[in-house]
């Protein structure tokens, strides 16, 4: 299983929250490249970049996603992408793939040529409050199914499904694996990402014998829950 160690943008900070929630923001570090690179000298393939200035509309973080990418990290970035302008900003900041969520439920459109234009580059986030999908930074519940969601992306052309439980998101309870494990094995050849809750070795344990091919991983690093070698060992990393 893959382990993606997670960089969450807030006024330029490293930051997490509390279930989404923006007045629950935590600072671990002003230095975001220095973190990032952190990251890549312990062997991350891949670094996951929420911007949530540009998630909640209140500016963006794309120079210091770009100062990220700069480190040599492979960067998956999203926040608040909602046209094709912000998708391609992120491309030039240097990301690798977007991530986009809102957009999937209110601009499918949009989320398909993106997926056309970028192949293989397009990650389509499913965040979920039970069984059904949460847009606008997690403050507006649908009546949209989350497994249906998923299903209509990858016929979109997603390259991977990043599955966060909201309701897990920052609590360290621990993910859940057994709706993560059910949509990888449904979707399968297209990657599955888990997020949200692990908060332990045992959880990424769980993940990775439920067969999820890949983890987010955030508050558990930067609270010295583990390190990121403990993770990947933990996770059979490859």
């Amino acid at each position: 299983m893959l382990i993606v160690p997670a960089i969450d943008l807030l006024g330029g900070n490293v930051v997490r929250l509390y279930k989404g929630r923006r007045e629950s923001a935590k600072v671990y570090s002003n230095a975001p490249d220095e973190i990032a690179r952190a990251f890549v000298q312990a062997g991350a393939k891949l670094v996951h970049v929420v911007d949530l200035d540009a998630a909640f509309g209140d500016g963006d973080n794309r120079a210091t996603i770009s100062a990220i990418a700069a480190t040599g990290a492979e960067v998956q970035a999203g926040g608040g992408v909602r046209d094709a302008a912000t998708a391609c900003a992120l491309y030039d900041a240097g990301a690798r793939a977007i991530v986009l969520g809102t957009s999937a439920v209110k601009q499918p459109e949009l989320v398909r040529s993106l997926c056309k234009e970028f192949p293989g580059t397009v990650v389509v986030a499913v965040d979920a409050h039970g069984d059904k999908v949460a847009v606008e930074g997690w403050s507006e519940k649908t009546e949209i199914e989350a497994n249906d969601l998923a299903a209509r992306a990858v016929e979109w052309g997603a390259a991977a499904i990043l599955y966060t439980d909201i309701t897990r998101d920052g609590t360290g309870v621990g993910p859940n694996v057994e709706a993560t494990a059910e949509l990888a094995r449904a979707l399968h050849p297209v990657p599955v990402i888990a997020s949200g809750g692990i908060g332990s070795l045992e959880h990424l344990r769980a993940l990775a014998r439920a067969g999820v091919p890949q983890a987010i991983v955030g508050r558990a690093l930067y609270e010295n829950k583990f390190t990121l070698g403990e993770a990947f060992e933990a996770a059979g990393h490859v």
